[in-house]
């Protein structure tokens, strides 16, 4: 390799480094919670396995499943409620053999928050340039249209999570976003 380009890849690592490691140490409980970890709380523990594998294996519309969450959560906030409502009409019912396992906690669907953090951090990290856009469904699902989103291993169940959990729950307020992510 020439003398440039090591220079360029050191300065790359100089600038890349420190970005890297504040994503790795970043505690993300600042973002909303998900549909997932929210069906996990809504359920309690211990975990009614009866309980899950019956909403793992049910079929509702989305108004029916804010019916069903609505008098069974109140420690939810209003807009925890909506985002679990979301969350269950794009991802259930669970294929047949995911709806079955032992371990069905651990084969919940990832839901909005935990792909936001895991696939956008993927090429860039997560800011406050995401974190603070008042988007409707419609327009984070556009976002997938462009080139470098297009490419990205995420299924259209995924992208439909992403869209819906974003549209509910963004945008936080700047001052809730940490300051390493303020840019």
């Amino acid at each position: 390799m020439t003398a440039p380009g090591r220079l360029l890849l050191a300065v790359l690592g100089f600038l890349v480094f420190p970005l890297a490691q504040a994503a790795d140490t970043l505690d993300y409980r600042f973002m909303p919670k998900g549909g997932r970890a929210l069906l996990l709380q809504f359920l309690g523990a211990p975990l009614g396995a009866a309980e899950l594998r019956a909403i793992a294996q049910a079929r509702r519309s989305e108004a029916e499943w804010r019916d069903f969450v609505e008098p069974r959560a109140k420690a939810l906030t209003e807009r925890e409620r909506v985002t679990l409502a979301a969350y269950l009409v794009v991802n259930m019912p669970m294929p047949g053999d995911a709806a079955t396992r032992a371990d069905l906690a651990s084969a919940l669907p990832t839901d909005g928050r935990d792909l936001a953090w895991n696939e956008c951090q993927s090429c860039h990290s997560l800011f406050a340039g995401y974190l603070t856009q008042d988007r409707d469904a419609q327009a984070w699902r556009n976002i997938f249209l462009s080139p470098f989103h297009r490419q990205m291993k995420m299924s259209q169940q995924e992208r439909e999570e992403f869209a819906r959990y974003s549209a509910l729950n963004m945008p936080m307020k700047i001052e809730d976003v940490p300051q390493d992510l303020r840019f």
